[in-house]
């Protein structure tokens, strides 16, 4: 549309991060305004899992990060030769989740963005229920090929949309949200700097 900017149609299928395997299927319109402004993002998406599946996978890894006596503190995953230990595949996959959520703010029509690696992560003991972390995301910019370093605050629980705050070092932008706790779909609210 003249006014507005340009709108996308799509139909894709989605897959587990950790597996491949199918995890169902999306049909989405996204808008790209003429201002600097996020994406428009309208999705519905069709999960091949059963909702019950899902929540207990949450459960699960919510029990792994909460279970910690002390915090958990990491650098560099996947490490230099690709692989993320099994004891950080909890924390990698908060990672993934929360940075989707930079990603899409970010993301232009003429620019993409991908996880490269986390830098640090650093978990904060609370005491109400919520995981919370702090990362340094590395996000590999294409077309360009640069790299984007962004620290960004994670706090989650199970069935409630997971929180997301970031500051990008490239160009000092900074930005928060909500994002919806498995990947279920998308909302935002602008919030404060943290």
């Amino acid at each position: 549309t003249p006014d507005s900017g340009h709108k996308y149609y799509l139909q894709f299928t989605t897959e587990d991060y950790r597996t491949g395997e199918d995890a169902g299927s999306c049909l989405a319109t996204v808008l790209y305004p003429k201002t600097k402004a996020p994406p428009v993002v309208t999705i519905k998406c069709t999960d091949t899992k059963d909702p019950k599946q899902i929540q207990e996978e949450d459960k699960k890894l919510y029990q792994q990060l909460r279970q910690q006596n002390k915090p958990i503190i990491a650098s560099n995953i996947p490490d230099s030769h690709g692989n993320v230990a099994p004891a950080l595949e909890p924390v990698w996959a908060l990672a993934v989740a929360g940075s989707g959520y930079i990603m899409w703010q970010k993301s232009t029509e003429n620019l993409g963005y991908f996880m490269a690696q986390v830098k640090s992560a650093k978990q904060w003991i609370r005491k109400d229920d919520y995981i919370e972390f702090d990362y340094t995301v590395l996000l590999h910019e294409m077309p360009t090929q640069e790299i984007i370093s962004c620290h960004m605050r994670l706090t989650w629980l199970p069935a409630h949309p997971m929180k997301v705050k970031y500051f990008c070092s490239e160009n000092q932008e900074d930005g928060s949200g909500v994002e919806s706790g498995s990947a279920a779909g998308a909302s935002h609210e602008r919030g404060a700097n943290f």
